[in-house]
């Protein structure tokens, strides 16, 4: 019974924006998707992350941190990706 009380579930049924948005910075890694899904994994990071803060039962607080992260990450590889494609090729390709 004790063992039961003190895990955690490693999937944050509790915590809804975590666990959304912490899918939703996986996929901002893939290009194209991430111009869609980047932004919103950071904001439900930032709501599961205050949700976990004021409820410690909800969890998902390390789903939260990873969200904001994957989003940022994506949304960087994503500027990258446009800074690249609108600047470098084209001034190959030119005639």
């Amino acid at each position: 019974h004790i063992f039961e009380e003190c895990t955690m579930p490693i999937i944050p049924t509790g915590n809804p924006p975590a666990l959304i948005g912490y899918y939703l910075g996986v996929a901002s890694l893939i290009p194209l998707v991430g111009i869609l899904t980047g932004l919103p994994a950071i904001i439900l990071g930032g709501v599961g992350s205050s949700k976990a803060k004021a409820n410690s039962s909800a969890g998902g607080m390390g789903h939260a941190i990873t969200a904001i992260v994957l989003g940022l990450i994506g949304v960087l590889v994503q500027v990258g990706i446009f800074l690249f494609f609108g600047t470098v090729v084209p001034s190959e390709f030119s005639l």
